[in-house]
């Protein structure tokens, strides 16, 4: 890494810098499983009167399509599941359902074709005609010339990946990572769609409600779970489970390093919540499974299984999510997201198979009446922010890439935080990475503002965590580098005939000088290896000596030379 600059960003830099991610938009998934259901053109004007600007249907319905003519709502067609291996056969197929469900409506704003739904855990036999169904979608979008108004996706049951908590573990399972996902990537990147994933944090609380609390699971305040990796704390499960998606493009080793760049650093590439929704009826989840799946702290979460599927606390989930995207905060990995959601669903459907869980996911009864009211057209008031009692640090974000990092540490520095610490040869120049640096500037800089609200954002490339985050360094703290007993007379002697040939003064472990006594190995090796590690520069390498040397912050002392 080059030397960390101490420079002033200009004032037009500034402006650009602190700008945030763009609003995502809410839309509703518009199934028809049900027996008493209102007719399309009803359904538009309840669509009209509640604000409700974007749809996804299941299938290509020609009703619908027609009522939803000239009303400027956006419109997602489906090719259902059972159509994909036609659509995947070839071009003529893909053409004659683009003529007949998307050229046919030009009235109609249609802007997304979705191929399949959760092809991979609904209908898995299919799973290898799942990308060549898309491009030829695709491909006959673009020769009746609709490639640049309507994209293709398809959504991703959240299954797909094999592991997503902590959200840094999120990884998609080997039978489809690098065969299918790495090239729709690609894919995506190229059309300028979007990712596609089905989120239902319920379903995660429902199953495991003694690892997560409630309050995570609706967006209100709450102590948060912190990941050990990334230094980010969570405060919902929403971002929690979308940050693992990230994460989980980001192990992908795709053959276009430029797609997945793109998507990661939360551009290009959208990610989509194709279905996000809370039951307003349901059951006793199960006896906890896969137990390893969580830490055991997790979150703190019910002692007692519980049925979290109320009326209001669909109503508080559903409010919360709608009011994060229309702020357009992204998440703690990624904060630049743009990230848009279709509340499932629009009706309760009385015909739907399973539970009765499934049948009251409506945000509306069949007649039109709200179960709820929840407002599409403003962002309500931001939950509060935890600030459990006790200090606060404020870390680097690594998701916002090392030019944005970059940028906020010359910001930092410029600004007030003493950023002389990380500079080669001082205390906390190692580890000599963009996010550790970055990490001691803004912590630096906050806790001398007195962890002021808004003095830990930097645009989004910092967030405040109320753990200690692992290896923090305090540039101005005392400290000392003392021998490793376990290490053995024999290294111990190696590394103090290294320390003394190359700078520390050895003097005074000598017969008659001040610190000879007592006559140890580790007495006289920890004299040499402190001398040493402070005449350069008290950074970690200088004490380290073929790990026969540690840093301490409690003055060693051996009989009677203090160190």
């Amino acid at each position: 890494m080059a030397l960390t600059h101490l420079l002033l960003i200009g004032a037009a830099q500034l402006l650009a810098f602190f700008t945030g991610s763009e609003a995502g938009a809410v839309g509703v998934c518009y199934g028809m499983v049900g027996s008493n259901l209102m007719q399309p053109p009803a359904v538009v004007q309840l669509l009209k009167k509640n604000g409700i600007t974007m749809v996804r249907l299941y299938d290509a319905d020609a009703g619908a399509l027609s009522a939803l003519a000239n009303t400027g709502i956006k419109v997602g067609v489906s090719v259902p599941n059972q159509n994909l291996a036609d659509a995947a056969g070839g071009m003529s197929y893909a053409l004659q359902w683009v003529r007949s469900n998307v050229k046919a409506y030009p009235n109609t704003l249609i802007d997304t074709v979705a191929v399949g739904n959760e092809v991979f855990d609904q209908a898995p036999q299919l799973t290898p005609q799942l990308l060549p169904a898309m491009k030829n979608i695709q491909a006959a979008l673009a020769s009746v010339g609709l490639a640049d108004a309507v994209k293709v996706t398809t959504p991703i049951a959240f299954d797909a990946l094999k592991e997503s908590s902590p959200p840094s573990k999120g990884e998609f399972k080997d039978n489809i990572a690098q065969s299918v996902m790495s090239p729709m990537i690609d894919f995506l990147d190229r059309t300028g769609s979007h990712l596609s994933f089905n989120i239902y944090p319920y379903f995660a609380y429902r199953d495991h409600p003694e690892l997560i609390s409630l309050d995570y699971l609706l967006f209100r305040p709450n102590n948060g779970f912190y990941d050990q990796v990334t230094g980010l704390t969570y405060y919902n499960l929403f971002d929690a489970m979308v940050d693992a998606v990230f994460h989980a493009v980001e192990k992908l080793s795709s053959s276009s390093e430029h797609a997945r760049g793109r998507m990661l650093r939360g551009r290009g590439t959208k990610i989509t919540c194709s279905e996000c929704g809370f039951p307003t009826k349901g059951k006793i989840g199960p006896p906890l499974k896969h137990q390893d799946a969580y830490p055991a702290d997790y979150l703190g979460g019910q002692k007692e299984s519980a049925a979290a599927a109320t009326t209001a606390n669909a109503q508080t989930y559903n409010s919360n999510l709608i009011s994060k995207v229309l702020r357009g905060t992204g998440t703690p990995y990624k904060p630049n997201a743009d990230i848009s959601v279709y509340i499932f669903s629009l009706f309760n459907e009385n015909l739907k198979t399973g539970d009765e869980e499934e049948r009251n996911f409506g945000l509306f009864y069949p007649d039109g009446t709200p179960v709820y009211k929840v407002d599409f057209g403003h962002p309500g008031p931001s939950p509060a922010t935890p600030t459990p009692a006790g200090p606060s640090w404020c870390t680097a974000n690594a998701g916002v890439g090392d030019k944005r990092l970059q940028d906020a540490l010359d910001y930092a520095c410029g600004h007030g935080a003493d950023c002389s610490p990380i500079q080669p040869g001082k205390p906390c120049y190692q580890p000599n990475t963009k996010v550790a640096h970055a990490s001691y500037a803004f912590n630096d800089y906050y806790q001398r503002k007195g962890r002021a609200s808004g003095t830990c954002d930097f645009a989004g490339a910092a967030s405040i965590v109320y753990h200690k985050p692992g290896g923090t360094c305090d540039g101005n703290a005392a400290s000392w580098c003392v021998a490793n007993a376990a290490a053995g007379d024999k290294r111990l002697q190696d590394a103090l005939d290294y320390a003394c040939g190359h700078g520390a003064d050895c003097r005074a472990i000598q017969t008659g000088g001040r610190c000879f006594d007592p006559n140890t190995k580790v007495a006289h090796a920890s004299y040499a290896f402190n001398d040493y590690y402070h005449r350069n520069g008290r950074s970690d390498k200088s004490c380290d000596f073929a790990g026969c040397g540690s840093v301490v912050h409690q003055q060693p002392r051996f009989g009677n030379c203090a160190l």
